[in-house]
Order: structure tokens, then C-alpha cells, then sequence
């Protein structure tokens, strides 16, 4: 992936713009989960609630840090496990995490990924970013540019465009707290 294309999406997501990226298994939307006026565009986009909660994914632990309370020991050893890759874990959320990212509750989901124009993307962006797989909701998740521009016209500032990664479907979310899966 270009390095001027990075920056021109890292740049959209600082100016509260919505980007598609590829990811491990379909194509991402995502927009700075610290500005709620993006992320509400983003929500309204996919005809998604705020009551849902977001994932937020990071090129490295550090990135996604400062939204999770401290984990204990026995949640870093199930996660490190998986990490990075295509794998999401709910932790408690740190007290100063947004509601529209955990949809109100006291948990929030977080990946670290391995998958390189992601890792990428956060790297240039600076710090975590909201991933929602890229369809409107009840429809299937694109997993080509051109499957996102007609789902999705109109909205989108950058689309980024790379290979998917091994998976064909989105990520596999456990909690980290009890190890128990959420979604396959």
C-alpha cells in the first residue's frame, strides 16, 4: 500500500472522515473513536444502533491501552495467545471510554491486528481506530471495493484498497475476563 495513500486516509480519519480498509476477513469502516460526530456517521451509515458497541483495532497493544481497564494476568495469557491476528476480546473498559464505543456498557471489544494495510492505517492514524465490518447491517460484509460503493455510496472519504486476509468471515470476539466465545 502506498505510504501517500496512508496518509491521505490517516489524515480523513483525523478530519472526521469514515474509511474503508481491508482487514483479516472482509473490508473495515472505521473513523477516530474519539470524535462522536464520525463515529454517529458511521453508526448511521450502516443503519447500525449505538447500543451495539464498536470494535476498536490497533497495530499494538499499546494503541488500544488507554480504553481498557487493567487487565489481569490471566486475561493477558488468553489474549496474547491470539494477538496480533484475527482475533477480538472484550475487556472492561477504562473508566474515561466513550458510551458510543461500548454501546453503553462497562466492556469494550479490541483487536490487535496482523493484518499489514490495518496495521498500517493505525500506525498512520497514531493510535486506535473503530472497525466495523463494511455493510450495511442484515447485509453481507463486502469484501471488494466494489461491494462497498454499492452498499454504501456517498459517505465514505478513503477506501483503501489491499488483499483480505485468510478468513472468510468477520473476526472470532471472546471475553477475555472468562475466556468464553461471543461470536464465531
Amino acid at each position: 500500500m502506498s505510504p501517500f495513500l496512508l496518509r491521505i486516509a490517516a489524515r480523513a480519519l483525523h478530519d472526521g472522515g469514515i474509511v474503508a480498509y481491508p482487514t483479516e476477513g472482509v473490508f473495515g469502516l472505521g473513523c477516530d473513536p474519539l470524535n462522536p460526530d464520525a463515529v454517529d456517521r458511521l453508526l448511521q451509515l450502516k443503519g447500525r444502533p449505538a447500543n451495539k458497541g464498536l470494535i476498536l483495532l490497533g497495530s499494538s497493544f499499546r494503541q488500544i491501552a488507554p480504553y481498557v481497564a487493567e487487565p489481569g494476568a490471566e486475561q493477558m495469557k488468553r489474549v496474547v495467545k491470539t494477538w496480533p491476528g484475527p482475533h477480538t476480546w472484550v475487556f472492561d473498559a477504562a473508566d474515561d471510554t466513550p458510551w458510543w464505543i461500548t454501546g453503553g456498557r462497562e466492556t469494550v471489544a479490541v483487536r490487535v491486528t496482523a493484518h499489514p494495510e490495518a496495521a498500517a492505517l493505525c500506525e498512520a492514524f497514531g493510535g486506535a481506530i473503530i472497525s466495523t465490518s463494511a455493510n450495511r447491517a442484515g447485509m453481507p460484509p463486502a469484501r471488494t471495493p466494489l461491494a462497498i460503493r454499492h452498499q454504501l455510496p456517498g459517505e465514505i472519504a478513503v477506501t483503501l484498497h489491499g488483499n483480505l486476509g485468510g478468513l472468510n468471515r468477520p473476526t472470532t470476539i471472546q471475553d477475555a475476563r472468562t475466556g468464553r466465545t461471543l461470536r464465531t
